[in-house]
């Protein structure tokens, strides 16, 4: 992708009606558009970001035997009126038309599910979708951390005893893990206790730490766990402890063991006759676009790791309207993308060196690689990794070798 092609443009200024970093950074850097509150579009490097975490969430799904189905976001009111929920506050009601929008998928899925297990054999089942929500929120003002409509993938699994919801939840934990790791936040994010359990005593949050975050967890330093503010008991259920370290965190994820909580409202029952157990398990697609921005931006900008930022590498020349070192620029360019590196390549004329720099480092790409007449005298590039303090000159012979083990 040439700059001078791409139909954003980064801001100078933060929007003045948005309060929080990842409102800001993503609209400064061209990544998202507000178009009302809490209801955002993604703009061509979002959108690539979008993507690429779907994708870390599919495979991830996929791994653990999750097949991916899409469900429609206009749902009929005598659904939610089965399981007691068509009145909550949260739903977006289409008056006259006694449908919703779906905020969850619970009261969709399991009559779903129904017509299809047909005989003992059928159970286990797991299920996801990656699909767009709707939620009467009255706090849209956190940016994409909390929004009226948003991305999510919620995956469901159907069981015909405890023990497979048992076993079947650990796997869920550790696919989560996987995501966070792949996404750059493994480190900051907790297992954290929380309440909303209808099976269990706890249902389990996925806390990543900012001092932007809107929940208040306590960490204890024994075992790692977390403990949400709202459950939080004298001593650590995992370890007995009594010391904690409070924390501000953003809820990335989510887990819950249902029960025949929506189960029995439908009717889905086993071969023996008893009630289906059920698990749901929640992930904020879009909410991990802007925790990612709030948890591993710095003064400059944004800073994405690899598996999740829309190019790998950003390529700058600095012609200065030399037309050898353009040439130049554009044969490496074409180098770059021939290897398959994804690759944004700033050639705009009307922008100066400085212009440049800060607008890569707000769009947070992993690598920089600058082409100049003076890395050409030394037939070179100068390369630098978007959080270091000092770039390099490499050859440009080895320039592939090199990117690659820079990103």
């Amino acid at each position: 992708m040439k700059q001078s092609q791409l139909f954003t443009k980064t801001l100078k200024d933060a929007p003045k009606d948005e309060k929080s970093a990842n409102a800001q950074l993503l609209i400064r850097a061209g990544f998202v558009d507000k178009l009302a509150s809490g209801v955002y579009d993604y703009l061509p490097l979002g959108l690539r970001v979008k993507k690429k975490i779907e994708e870390i969430v599919r495979e991830e799904m996929n791994n653990i035997g999750g097949q991916e189905i899409l469900m429609p976001s206009l749902t009929p009111k005598e659904n939610w009126e089965k399981t007691g929920r068509w009145t909550v506050e949260e739903m977006y009601k289409i008056k006259d038309e006694e449908m919703g929008l779906g905020w969850t998928h619970e009261e969709i899925i399991t009559p779903m599910i129904m017509r299809h297990i047909l005989s003992p054999k059928d159970l286990p089942k797991y299920v996801y979708q990656i699909q767009t929500k709707f939620r009467n929120e009255p706090r849209a003002k956190s940016g994409l951390l909390r929004c009226r409509e948003f991305a999510m993938k919620d995956l469901y699994s159907f069981h015909s005893d405890e023990k497979q919801l048992d076993d079947y939840y650990e796997k869920v934990k550790q696919a989560y893990f996987n995501i966070f790791e792949k996404c750059g936040i493994r480190n900051e994010t907790f297992l954290t206790l929380a309440s909303g359990g209808t099976f269990s005593e706890y249902s389990h949050e996925f806390q990543t730490i900012t001092p932007a975050g809107e929940d208040t967890i306590y960490i204890c330093p024994g075992c790692g766990i977390a403990i949400n503010k709202e459950v939080k008991k004298e001593k650590c259920p995992g370890c007995g402890g009594i010391k904690f370290r409070e924390e501000k965190a953003i809820e990335v994820g989510n887990i819950f063991k249902l029960g025949s909580r929506y189960s029995e409202p439908f009717g889905l029952k086993n071969e023996n006759g008893d009630f289906v157990i059920m698990g749901c398990y929640g992930i904020g697609i879009t909410r991990l676009i802007g925790t990612i921005a709030e948890v591993l931006s710095d003064t400059k900008g944004l800073v994405w790791p690899a598996p999740v930022a829309p190019f790998a590498v950003h390529l700058i020349e600095l012609s200065m309207g030399d037309v050898e070192v353009k040439e130049k620029a554009e044969e490496i360019y074409r180098i770059l993308q021939n290897a398959n590196f994804e690759v944004i390549y700033d050639d705009r004329d009307d922008k100066t060196a400085g212009e440049k720099f800060n607008d890569c480092d707000l769009m947070g790409m992993p690598l920089r690689v600058v082409v100049s007449k003076k890395t050409l005298e030394k037939d070179s590039v100068e390369i630098k990794k978007r959080q270091a303090d000092l770039s390099q000159l490499i050859k440009i012979a080895d320039i592939l070798s090199n990117v690659q083990k820079s990103i």
